[in-house]
Protein backbone atom coordinates (compact mmCIF):
# COMPACT_ATOMS: atom_id res chain seq x y z
CA UNK A 1 0.00 0.00 0.00
CA UNK A 2 1.36 3.17 -0.83
CA UNK A 3 0.36 6.56 1.18
CA UNK A 4 0.09 9.87 -0.51
CA UNK A 5 0.99 13.02 1.76
CA UNK A 6 0.12 16.68 0.85
CA UNK A 7 3.14 18.15 2.90
CA UNK A 8 6.78 17.57 3.21
CA UNK A 9 6.55 15.57 6.53
CA UNK A 10 4.30 12.20 7.05
CA UNK A 11 1.87 13.07 10.06
CA UNK A 12 2.73 11.63 13.31
CA UNK A 13 1.11 8.38 13.12
CA UNK A 14 3.17 7.68 10.59
CA UNK A 15 6.08 9.37 11.87
CA UNK A 16 5.95 7.58 15.26
CA UNK A 17 5.07 4.14 13.68
CA UNK A 18 7.87 1.47 14.22
CA UNK A 19 8.82 1.41 10.02
CA UNK A 20 9.37 5.24 10.55
CA UNK A 21 11.64 4.85 13.32
CA UNK A 22 13.66 2.31 12.16
CA UNK A 23 14.08 4.40 8.64
CA UNK A 24 15.79 7.31 11.12
CA UNK A 25 18.61 5.10 11.29
CA UNK A 26 19.06 4.61 8.02
CA UNK A 27 21.28 7.23 5.54
CA UNK A 28 19.45 10.07 3.88
CA UNK A 29 21.42 10.42 0.26
CA UNK A 30 19.30 13.61 -0.15
CA UNK A 31 20.46 15.11 2.99
CA UNK A 32 24.36 14.72 2.50
CA UNK A 33 24.22 16.26 -0.49
CA UNK A 34 22.30 18.85 0.57
CA UNK A 35 25.15 19.15 3.25
CA UNK A 36 28.11 18.49 1.30
CA UNK A 37 26.78 21.24 -1.36
CA UNK A 38 26.33 23.87 1.32
CA UNK A 39 30.12 23.07 2.47
CA UNK A 40 31.62 23.67 -1.03
CA UNK A 41 29.84 26.62 -1.16
CA UNK A 42 31.03 27.77 2.03
CA UNK A 43 34.10 26.60 0.54
CA UNK A 44 34.03 29.05 -2.32
CA UNK A 45 33.20 32.14 -0.22
CA UNK A 46 36.08 31.70 2.13
CA UNK A 47 38.41 31.95 -0.96
CA UNK A 48 36.88 34.91 -2.55
CA UNK A 49 39.11 38.12 -2.42
CA UNK A 50 38.27 40.64 -0.52
CA UNK A 51 37.87 44.17 -2.35
CA UNK A 52 40.35 45.57 -0.35
CA UNK A 53 43.29 43.89 1.42
CA UNK A 54 45.85 45.58 3.38
CA UNK A 55 48.91 44.60 4.97
CA UNK A 56 51.74 46.17 6.84
CA UNK A 57 51.81 48.63 3.88
CA UNK A 58 54.67 51.38 4.97
CA UNK A 59 55.58 54.00 2.19
CA UNK A 60 59.00 56.35 3.74
CA UNK A 61 59.80 58.76 1.48
CA UNK A 62 63.44 58.98 2.96
CA UNK A 63 63.78 61.37 5.72
CA UNK A 64 60.30 62.56 5.50
CA UNK A 65 57.04 60.46 6.82
CA UNK A 66 54.92 58.38 4.91
CA UNK A 67 52.62 55.71 6.19
CA UNK A 68 53.80 53.08 8.36
CA UNK A 69 52.26 49.22 9.03
CA UNK A 70 48.78 49.85 7.88
CA UNK A 71 46.36 46.39 8.07
CA UNK A 72 43.02 46.60 6.96
CA UNK A 73 39.95 44.84 4.97
CA UNK A 74 37.59 46.56 3.47
CA UNK A 75 34.46 44.25 2.89
CA UNK A 76 32.53 43.82 -0.18
CA UNK A 77 29.71 45.66 -0.19
CA UNK A 78 30.92 47.91 2.54
CA UNK A 79 31.39 51.89 2.43
CA UNK A 80 34.68 52.33 4.38
CA UNK A 81 36.07 56.15 5.31
CA UNK A 82 39.54 56.64 5.82
CA UNK A 83 39.47 59.70 7.86
CA UNK A 84 42.75 61.90 8.83
CA UNK A 85 43.99 65.25 9.39
CA UNK A 86 45.83 67.10 6.41
CA UNK A 87 49.34 65.18 5.82
CA UNK A 88 48.17 61.95 7.75
CA UNK A 89 48.68 59.80 4.85
CA UNK A 90 45.65 59.56 3.39
CA UNK A 91 46.34 60.32 0.14
CA UNK A 92 49.68 57.90 -0.17
CA UNK A 93 48.02 55.20 1.17
CA UNK A 94 45.06 55.63 -2.07
CA UNK A 95 48.31 56.43 -4.54
CA UNK A 96 49.53 52.58 -3.35
CA UNK A 97 45.87 51.00 -4.10
CA UNK A 98 45.97 52.32 -7.19
CA UNK A 99 49.48 51.49 -7.93
CA UNK A 100 50.51 55.03 -8.49
CA UNK A 101 53.55 54.16 -5.83
CA UNK A 102 55.19 51.06 -5.08
CA UNK A 103 55.22 50.09 -0.98
CA UNK A 104 58.59 50.27 0.70
CA UNK A 105 57.00 47.20 2.92
CA UNK A 106 54.28 45.29 2.93
CA UNK A 107 51.29 44.87 0.45
CA UNK A 108 47.80 46.32 -0.97
CA UNK A 109 45.50 43.63 -2.77
CA UNK A 110 42.35 44.78 -4.84
CA UNK A 111 40.13 41.08 -5.45
CA UNK A 112 43.40 39.64 -4.62
CA UNK A 113 45.78 41.31 -7.01
CA UNK A 114 48.62 42.95 -5.88
CA UNK A 115 48.51 47.05 -6.25
CA UNK A 116 51.77 47.30 -7.76
CA UNK A 117 52.81 44.02 -9.81
CA UNK A 118 49.53 43.68 -11.20
CA UNK A 119 48.45 46.98 -11.37
CA UNK A 120 46.89 47.63 -14.69
CA UNK A 121 44.72 44.43 -13.83
CA UNK A 122 43.49 46.27 -10.65
CA UNK A 123 42.28 49.51 -12.22
CA UNK A 124 40.33 47.70 -14.55
CA UNK A 125 38.49 47.02 -11.26
CA UNK A 126 38.00 50.22 -9.53
CA UNK A 127 36.58 53.83 -10.50
CA UNK A 128 38.94 56.14 -9.20
CA UNK A 129 38.40 59.96 -8.65
CA UNK A 130 41.89 61.86 -7.11
CA UNK A 131 41.69 64.18 -4.31
CA UNK A 132 43.46 66.82 -6.90
CA UNK A 133 42.13 66.58 -10.39
CA UNK A 134 44.65 67.64 -13.03
CA UNK A 135 42.17 67.72 -16.39
CA UNK A 136 42.92 68.51 -19.82
CA UNK A 137 41.63 72.03 -19.85
CA UNK A 138 41.20 72.46 -23.75
CA UNK A 139 39.27 69.29 -23.94
CA UNK A 140 34.39 69.65 -23.14
CA UNK A 141 33.48 67.90 -20.54
CA UNK A 142 31.93 65.34 -23.47
CA UNK A 143 35.67 65.01 -25.03
CA UNK A 144 37.34 64.42 -21.84
CA UNK A 145 34.66 61.79 -20.72
CA UNK A 146 34.60 60.18 -24.13
CA UNK A 147 38.60 59.91 -23.95
CA UNK A 148 38.43 58.08 -20.22
CA UNK A 149 35.82 56.07 -21.88
CA UNK A 150 38.65 54.74 -24.46
CA UNK A 151 40.90 53.14 -21.73
CA UNK A 152 37.59 50.58 -21.08
CA UNK A 153 36.43 47.45 -22.80
CA UNK A 154 33.14 48.19 -22.05
CA UNK A 155 31.54 51.88 -21.42
CA UNK A 156 27.42 52.24 -20.90
CA UNK A 157 26.25 55.34 -22.77
CA UNK A 158 23.17 55.29 -20.97
CA UNK A 159 24.62 54.98 -17.70
CA UNK A 160 26.74 57.75 -18.17
CA UNK A 161 23.99 59.55 -19.53
CA UNK A 162 21.79 59.64 -16.44
CA UNK A 163 24.46 59.96 -14.10
CA UNK A 164 25.53 63.41 -16.28
CA UNK A 165 21.56 64.31 -15.48
CA UNK A 166 21.60 63.39 -12.46
CA UNK A 167 24.18 66.23 -11.47
CA UNK A 168 23.10 68.48 -13.78
CA UNK A 169 26.31 68.90 -15.76
CA UNK A 170 26.59 70.61 -18.93
CA UNK A 171 29.45 68.57 -21.03
CA UNK A 172 29.41 70.86 -23.90
CA UNK A 173 31.56 73.45 -22.13
CA UNK A 174 35.47 73.42 -22.20
CA UNK A 175 36.79 72.17 -19.28
CA UNK A 176 38.88 75.59 -18.67
CA UNK A 177 35.89 77.83 -18.21
CA UNK A 178 34.49 75.49 -15.81
CA UNK A 179 33.75 76.21 -12.21
CA UNK A 180 35.43 74.09 -9.46
CA UNK A 181 32.07 72.60 -8.58
CA UNK A 182 31.52 71.78 -12.09
CA UNK A 183 35.02 69.96 -12.32
CA UNK A 184 34.31 67.93 -9.63
CA UNK A 185 31.23 66.80 -10.86
CA UNK A 186 33.07 65.96 -14.38
CA UNK A 187 35.29 63.83 -12.13
CA UNK A 188 32.64 62.02 -10.08
CA UNK A 189 30.59 60.96 -13.72
CA UNK A 190 34.77 59.95 -14.59
CA UNK A 191 34.74 57.61 -11.52
CA UNK A 192 31.58 56.34 -11.76
CA UNK A 193 30.47 55.74 -15.26
CA UNK A 194 32.19 52.48 -16.16
CA UNK A 195 30.55 50.58 -13.40
CA UNK A 196 33.12 49.33 -11.73
CA UNK A 197 32.88 46.94 -8.95
CA UNK A 198 34.79 49.12 -6.18
CA UNK A 199 34.74 52.82 -6.38
CA UNK A 200 37.89 54.94 -4.72
CA UNK A 201 37.24 58.02 -4.16
CA UNK A 202 39.36 61.33 -2.20
CA UNK A 203 37.49 64.01 -1.26
CA UNK A 204 34.72 63.22 -3.49
CA UNK A 205 32.23 65.97 -2.24
CA UNK A 206 35.04 68.69 -2.36
CA UNK A 207 33.72 71.84 -4.09
CA UNK A 208 30.05 70.34 -4.51
CA UNK A 209 27.08 72.79 -3.33
CA UNK A 210 24.88 71.43 -0.73
CA UNK A 211 22.55 70.00 -2.87
CA UNK A 212 24.56 68.42 -5.31
CA UNK A 213 26.12 67.12 -2.05
CA UNK A 214 22.72 65.33 -1.05
CA UNK A 215 22.88 64.19 -4.86
CA UNK A 216 26.12 62.91 -4.50
CA UNK A 217 24.99 61.21 -1.00
CA UNK A 218 22.10 59.82 -2.99
CA UNK A 219 24.24 58.33 -5.60
CA UNK A 220 26.40 56.67 -3.07
CA UNK A 221 23.62 55.06 -1.65
CA UNK A 222 22.20 53.58 -4.92
CA UNK A 223 25.72 52.09 -6.22
CA UNK A 224 26.24 50.53 -2.49
CA UNK A 225 22.63 49.29 -3.10
CA UNK A 226 23.93 47.63 -6.48
CA UNK A 227 26.75 45.88 -4.58
CA UNK A 228 29.31 48.18 -5.09
CA UNK A 229 32.28 48.46 -2.53
CA UNK A 230 33.17 52.10 -1.80
CA UNK A 231 36.53 53.72 -0.28
CA UNK A 232 36.55 57.36 0.73
CA UNK A 233 38.28 59.44 2.35
CA UNK A 234 36.70 62.89 3.34
CA UNK A 235 37.14 65.42 6.51
CA UNK A 236 33.21 65.76 5.79
CA UNK A 237 32.03 64.67 9.07
CA UNK A 238 28.22 64.65 8.63
CA UNK A 239 28.78 63.20 5.17
CA UNK A 240 30.78 60.29 6.73
CA UNK A 241 28.03 59.45 9.40
CA UNK A 242 25.24 59.64 6.32
CA UNK A 243 26.86 56.84 4.11
CA UNK A 244 29.54 54.70 5.91
CA UNK A 245 29.43 51.41 7.53
CA UNK A 246 32.78 51.54 8.92
CA UNK A 247 35.72 54.26 9.44
CA UNK A 248 39.32 54.14 9.57
CA UNK A 249 41.06 56.62 11.49
CA UNK A 250 44.59 57.56 10.53
CA UNK A 251 47.14 60.42 12.09
CA UNK A 252 50.96 60.82 11.04
CA UNK A 253 51.14 57.88 9.31
CA UNK A 254 49.59 55.30 11.54
CA UNK A 255 46.18 53.98 11.83
CA UNK A 256 45.18 54.90 15.21
CA UNK A 257 41.44 52.93 15.24
CA UNK A 258 39.39 50.91 12.44
CA UNK A 259 35.72 51.10 14.10
CA UNK A 260 31.71 50.77 13.39
CA UNK A 261 29.97 54.13 12.70
CA UNK A 262 27.73 52.36 15.66
CA UNK A 263 30.38 51.85 17.81
CA UNK A 264 31.77 55.32 17.26
CA UNK A 265 27.94 56.74 17.94
CA UNK A 266 27.94 54.47 20.87
CA UNK A 267 31.30 56.38 22.22
CA UNK A 268 30.06 60.01 21.76
CA UNK A 269 29.02 62.35 24.22
CA UNK A 270 26.13 64.68 24.73
CA UNK A 271 26.65 68.08 26.30
CA UNK A 272 23.75 69.12 28.96
CA UNK A 273 23.57 72.00 30.44
CA UNK A 274 21.28 71.70 33.73
CA UNK A 275 19.89 74.68 36.06
CA UNK A 276 18.90 74.01 39.88
CA UNK A 277 16.24 75.94 41.49
CA UNK A 278 18.86 75.54 45.04
CA UNK A 279 22.53 74.76 45.35
CA UNK A 280 23.25 71.18 44.59
CA UNK A 281 26.20 69.25 45.63
CA UNK A 282 28.65 68.29 42.66
CA UNK A 283 28.73 64.17 44.62
CA UNK A 284 25.02 64.42 44.00
CA UNK A 285 25.87 63.96 40.18
CA UNK A 286 29.00 61.70 40.68
CA UNK A 287 27.91 58.56 38.14
CA UNK A 288 29.75 56.11 35.80
CA UNK A 289 28.04 57.75 32.63
CA UNK A 290 28.32 61.30 33.64
CA UNK A 291 31.18 63.98 33.31
CA UNK A 292 31.65 67.16 34.77
CA UNK A 293 32.51 70.13 32.59
CA UNK A 294 31.98 72.87 34.96
CA UNK A 295 30.42 74.13 37.51
CA UNK A 296 29.54 77.63 39.06
CA UNK A 297 30.36 78.61 42.69
CA UNK A 298 26.55 78.63 43.68
CA UNK A 299 25.92 74.91 42.74
CA UNK A 300 23.20 75.88 40.68
CA UNK A 301 24.28 75.64 37.28
CA UNK A 302 26.38 72.64 35.85
CA UNK A 303 27.63 71.61 32.42
CA UNK A 304 28.26 67.89 31.90
CA UNK A 305 28.94 65.33 29.49
CA UNK A 306 27.09 62.47 29.27
CA UNK A 307 28.48 59.54 26.98
CA UNK A 308 26.12 56.27 25.63
CA UNK A 309 23.04 55.90 28.07
CA UNK A 310 21.03 59.50 29.32
CA UNK A 311 18.68 56.99 31.94
CA UNK A 312 20.78 57.22 35.01
CA UNK A 313 21.51 61.06 35.04
CA UNK A 314 17.60 61.84 33.95
CA UNK A 315 16.57 59.93 37.22
CA UNK A 316 18.70 61.35 39.25
CA UNK A 317 18.02 64.60 38.04
CA UNK A 318 14.22 63.57 38.89
CA UNK A 319 15.13 63.89 42.66
CA UNK A 320 16.88 66.99 42.49
CA UNK A 321 15.89 70.60 42.52
CA UNK A 322 15.92 70.88 38.27
CA UNK A 323 14.62 73.99 36.80
CA UNK A 324 15.84 73.40 33.34
CA UNK A 325 17.86 70.81 31.32
CA UNK A 326 18.58 71.34 27.86
CA UNK A 327 20.73 68.46 25.78
CA UNK A 328 22.75 69.27 22.61
CA UNK A 329 22.57 66.35 20.08
CA UNK A 330 25.29 64.07 20.59
CA UNK A 331 28.46 64.84 18.16
CA UNK A 332 30.12 62.75 16.62
CA UNK A 333 33.20 65.04 15.23
CA UNK A 334 34.11 64.86 19.01
CA UNK A 335 35.09 61.52 18.78
CA UNK A 336 37.09 62.02 15.31
CA UNK A 337 38.90 65.21 17.47
CA UNK A 338 39.98 63.04 20.19
CA UNK A 339 41.64 60.21 17.92
CA UNK A 340 43.32 63.20 15.80
CA UNK A 341 45.14 64.77 19.20
CA UNK A 342 45.57 61.72 21.06
CA UNK A 343 49.34 60.42 20.40
CA UNK A 344 49.27 57.54 17.71
CA UNK A 345 49.69 53.97 19.00
CA UNK A 346 51.86 51.13 16.80
CA UNK A 347 49.58 48.82 15.44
Amino acid sequence: MVRLYCCSRPPACARDSPASQASAHLPRPGLSKAVGLCQRRLAILRSVPVPIEVKDLTRNYGRRRGVLDLSFNVNEGEVFAFLGPNGAGKTTTIRQLMGLLRPSKGSARVFGLDCWTQSPRVKDKIGFLPGEMRLYESLTGKAFLDYFASFRRSHDPKRRAALVERLELDLSQRIRHMSKGNRQKLGIVQALMHDAPLLVLDEPSSGLDPLKQVTFLQLLHDERAAGKTIFLSSHAIPEVERIADRVGIIREGRLVAVESIDALKAKRARHAEVLFGQPVDSTRLALDSVRILSRTDDGKRYELAVPGDLRPLLRTLADLPLEDLTLASADLETIFLHYYAEEPKTQ
